[in-house]
């Protein structure tokens, strides 16, 4: 009986049937190619926070690597007092000009080092507050990529569900529009779309060309084409065609049937 049914189906039936098929696997597609990008995205925002916590260390690093070099200017500057009061102290015993002069030279020498330890620890501190001011802007900018990271895995995930609910929708009426040709026209839409890289098997005419093409088809095949007397082939990429008015009717039931069901 279903064989005697599909006997009885017009061209144009026919054309509607297939460029629904072609509408719900394109849709199909895109959900698939979706769903495998998703690891991508993420791993891509992961391995960029795991970059930027990198920087942020090596920033912890430098600050960390400054401050030692502080502590050990102050060191030195203590080290340079002891050995002034030392040396005052020395003073006090000196037996001729040449002992004073020799201390006194010493004591110089010491103020000196002092002078330069305290202008090395102002230009260290100008560096760590530069620095700290980066690592600051740093680490806010890590807390908004973490939160976009956190809220993009959440917004993933509910249309990843939603894609799956769609699907199953889709390939259920997939199967539906399937049954309604025969099994020889089927394997033709199928082997089309396996034989071409965007799966798109039957392509409106639009301009003259169909969708996706640069190469018009002849003025006689576009008359055929508008009576919907029969399927034609288009020459040059393999594809069914179908004219644009037929194929915008079905875009909208399409868009109807997509709506009403909450895809």
């Amino acid at each position: 009986m279903v064989h005697k049914i599909q006997e009885t189906i017009s061209v144009v039936e026919k054309l509607r049937i297939l460029y629904n098929l072609q509408l719900i696997d394109s849709r199909v597609d895109e959900i698939r190619k979706f769903r495998k990008n998703i690891p991508t995205e993420i791993k891509n925002l992961e391995e960029e926070l795991d970059q930027m916590k990198k920087k942020l260390e090596n920033l912890h690093e430098d600050i960390l690597s400054i401050k030692e070099s502080i502590n050990k200017q102050n060191k030195d500057i203590k080290y340079s007092d002891i050995l002034i009061q030392k040396y005052e102290k020395q003073k006090n015993h000196i037996k001729n000009h040449k002992e004073l002069y020799s201390l006194d030279k010493e004591i110089d020498y010491q103020k000196l080092e002092i002078q330069l330890a305290k202008k090395k620890i102002k230009e260290l501190n100008i560096q760590i507050n530069k620095k700290e001011e980066i690592l600051k802007k740093k680490e806010d900018l890590l807390k908004n990529k973490e939160e976009h990271l956190f809220h993009k895995k959440k917004e993933l995930n509910n249309i990843l569900l939603e894609n799956d609910k769609e699907e199953k929708i889709l390939l259920e009426q997939s199967l539906s529009f399937s049954k309604k040709i025969d099994n020889g026209l089927l394997k033709t839409y199928l082997r089309i779309r396996n034989g071409v890289k965007n799966g798109i098997a039957v392509a409106p005419v639009e301009r003259g060309a169909p969708l996706g093409s640069y190469l018009a088809i002849t003025p006689q095949k576009y008359s055929e084409l508008i009576q919907r007397n029969k399927l034609l082939i288009d020459e040059h990429s393999g594809r069914i065609l179908i004219d644009a008015e037929l194929a915008e009717e079905e875009k909208k039931k399409f868009f109807i049937f997509c709506s009403k069901k909450k895809l």
